[in-house]
């Protein structure tokens, strides 16, 4: 995120402040615009990694109290192991694998070209 910031010419943030621009318009006109790529990127990634998570809510909390903490991935070792519902549990890893692959391929489908 930082170097997306610096990469943003200073004649941006000079003809800004000639202007009179506040720090929202610089915000909203110039540094936004600017790192929609980067922040997509971010955004991406944290959402893959959202759905690879596994290890600590399931150490730390089980998936419980109720299932206020059961993700994707927990729920797939639950059903394939403890319920032996094998079918079931290949039909949602394959669910799940399409999310992640669809949102890594789509990237680019929302920034202007």
């Amino acid at each position: 995120m930082f170097a997306g910031l610096k990469s943003i010419p200073d004649a941006y943030y000079q003809a800004a402040q000639i202007d009179g621009a506040s720090r929202w318009a610089v915000f909203t006109a110039i540094q936004l615009p600017k790192m929609n790529r980067v922040l997509l990127i971010a955004v991406l990634l944290r959402f893959m990694d959202s759905f690879m998570i596994y290890t600590e809510p399931f150490v730390v909390t089980g998936g419980g109290p109720g299932n206020s903490t059961t993700f994707v991935s927990i729920e797939l070792v639950k059903i394939a192991l403890g319920q032996f519902d094998l079918g079931k549990a290949a039909a949602l890893s394959i669910v799940y694998n399409l999310i992640i692959r669809s949102s890594s391929s789509c990237a680019g489908c929302f920034t202007p070209s």
